[in-house]
C-alpha cells in the first residue's frame, strides 16, 4: 500500500522493482526466452555420444543419423497457436568431441548469446573420458559466451533482460540455500547423460559415483539433467521435453528423479547440496585430496575410480610435418597453402551459416 508522502518517482521506482522480483522469479531456468520467437541451442559433448539423434527426434524427423563432420546447422518451427507466427529455433551441433573445440565461436556471438542454450550430451558408457570431456568443452564454450559477454558489455547492451550476465543468475530461487554456494552457467545449460542401456548394466557402486557426480556438476552450474536411451521411447520423450523447453518454451514436465538406480531427471534448481551428500569415497581418506574448490574435490574424487584415459588433444601432439629434419620445400609450400585455404573455409563457412539462419527466419 503507497504512503500519501510517496511522490510520483517513489511509486514508479517501485513498480519497477516489482516487476522485476516476478520476471526473477517466474523466468528460472530459461530467463524470459518464453517471450522470444527466436532462440538457439548449441550441442556439443562426447564423439558419436547421440546429439545427432537427439536433435532429429526433437525436431520430429524420422531419418537415420549421420556422423558429425566438424559443425552442423538444422532449425525447426513450431506455432504458439492458430494464426500466429511460428517460433524458429537454431539447432548447432559441434562433432569430434573435444578435437574441434574451436568452432564454438561460429554459433556462439553477440547475435545469439541473448537467447542461446547449451546442451552437452555425455555418454555415460565411456566413463573415463566423460569428466574430461565435459570439463574441456564446457570451459571452452564458458569462456566464449563469456568473451562476447564482455563485448556486449562494452557497447551497452548489458541492460538488456536476456544479457547473459543475468540470466545465469535467475536458475534458483532467491530463498534456495545453496543459492550463495554455486556457480551458474552464463546461459541455460542441459546436461544429457546418453546410453543408459549401457550404463544400467554397470556395477552399483559406480553408478552411483557417476550419478553423484553428474548431480553436482549440474547442480553447481544450474543445469537440468537428464538421463535417455535411444532404445527407450519413454526416456526420449522426456528428454525432447527438456530440449523443446529451451528450443521453443514450452513445459517440460515436473518429475524429479534421483534414485541411481533409475534414469536420472533433475530440472534446474530442483536439487541441493545436502541432496547430493558428500564425494562418496570407501577405500581412502577424502582429507588426504588437495582440492582447490568443491568441483575439484569432485573431479579428483571421481578419477580415482575412473582414470582418465590418455586423450591428448590433437593440437598438443608435436607434428612432424613441421620438423626441420623432414623439410620438403615444394610439399611444405603447398601444405602452407592448404592451411591459408583451411582458415578462408572457417570464415566463409560462417559466412554461410548466418545465411542459412536468415533463410530460416524468411521461410
Amino acid at each position: 500500500m503507497p504512503k500519501t508522502s510517496d511522490t510520483l518517482w517513489d511509486l514508479a521506482l517501485a513498480e519497477e522493482r516489482c516487476r522485476e522480483s516476478r520476471e526473477g522469479e517466474e523466468e528460472g531456468e530459461g530467463g524470459d526466452l518464453t517471450e522470444l520467437g527466436e532462440r538457439a541451442l548449441f550441442f556439443m559433448g562426447n564423439k558419436a555420444g547421440g546429439k545427432t539423434t537427439i536433435i532429429l527426434r526433437c525436431l520430429d524427423r524420422d531419418e537415420p543419423p549421420k556422423p558429425t563432420l566438424a559443425l552442423e546447422y538444422t532449425f525447426g518451427r513450431r506455432a504458439r497457436g492458430h494464426n500466429t507466427p511460428k517460433d524458429i529455433a537454431h539447432f548447432w551441433e559441434l562433432g569430434g568431441g573435444t578435437s574441434l573445440s574451436d568452432l564454438i565461436q561460429i554459433p556462439i556471438t553477440a547475435d545469439t548469446v541473448r537467447s542461446l542454450s547449451v546442451v552437452l550430451v555425455l555418454d555415460l558408457s565411456k566413463a573415463s573420458v566423460l569428466w574430461l570431456t565435459m570439463e574441456q568443452l564446457l570451459q571452452s564454450a564458458r569462456n566464449h559466451v563469456d568473451k562476447v559477454s564482455a563485448e556486449l558489455l562494452k557497447t551497452g547492451d548489458a541492460k538488456d533482460n536476456r544479457h547473459p550476465s543475468k540470466r545465469g543468475l535467475r536458475t534458483l530461487a532467491k530463498d534456495h540455500p545453496d543459492r550463495e554456494l554455486i556457480n551458474p552457467f552464463p546461459v541455460p545449460l542441459l546436461i544429457i547423460g546418453s546410453k543408459f542401456d549401457i550404463f544400467q548394466d554397470f556395477d552399483s557402486e559406480k553408478r552411483k559415483t557417476i550419478c553423484k557426480s553428474l548431480r553436482f556438476v549440474a547442480h553447481y552450474y544450474g543445469a537440468s539433467l537428464i538421463f535417455t536411451s535411444s532404445k527407450s521411447e519413454s526416456l526420449m520423450s522426456r528428454t525432447r521435453s527438456f530440449v523443446n523447453h529451451l528450443a521453443f518454451g514450452t513445459e517440460r514436465g515436473k518429475v524429479v528423479s534421483t534414485d541411481h538406480n533409475k534414469p536420472l531427471i533433475i530440472p534446474a534448481g530442483m536439487d541441493s547440496l545436502s541432496q547430493i551428500g558428500s564425494p562418496p569415497t570407501t577405500d581412502f581418506d577424502i582429507g588426504t585430496l588437495h582440492a582447490k574448490n568443491p568441483l575439484d574435490l569432485w573431479k579428483k574424487v571421481y578419477e580415482r575410480l575412473f582414470p582418465p584415459e590418455s586423450t591428448k588433444n590433437p593440437k598438443d601432439i608435436k607434428d612432424p610435418a613441421k620438423d626441420p629434419q623432414y623439410a620438403e620445400p615444394e610439399v611444405d609450400s603447398m601444405r602452407a597453402q592448404k592451411d591459408q585455404e583451411l582458415e578462408q573455409y572457417k570464415k566463409n563457412a560462417s559466412q554461410s551459416w548466418r545465411g542459412l539462419e536468415l533463410d530460416s527466419r524468411r521461410s
